[in-house]
């Protein structure tokens, strides 16, 4: 099983947001439970992305916010959250 590992990016939007929004933290928390479980879930919305961030996927918390990840050989490593208009520009 691969581990998953959050970048610093990654880790210091997650500890801002749960001072501000608790609720879309926990369900941040609640999308990467169920990504450990089963990353390719039709729920997540998985997909990769394409143009300058091409080695890239992307799940979906709800319909606006976005958690980026580059899979490896052995780690899922995310780096980057926020709303689709924060991660995609």
């Amino acid at each position: 099983m691969k581990k998953i590992i959050f970048g610093s990016i990654f880790d210091k939007k997650l500890k801002i947001l749960k001072k501000k929004n608790l609720h879309l933290y926990q369900q941040i928390k609640k999308t990467l439970q169920f990504f450990s479980k089963n990353h390719r879930h039709p729920s997540l919305r998985c997909h990769k992305l394409k143009g300058q961030l091409q080695n890239v996927w992307s799940i979906s918390v709800n319909r606006s916010v976005r958690l980026l990840y580059i899979e490896e050989v052995s780690s899922y490593y995310f780096f980057d959250l926020g709303t689709h208009k924060e991660v995609y520009a």
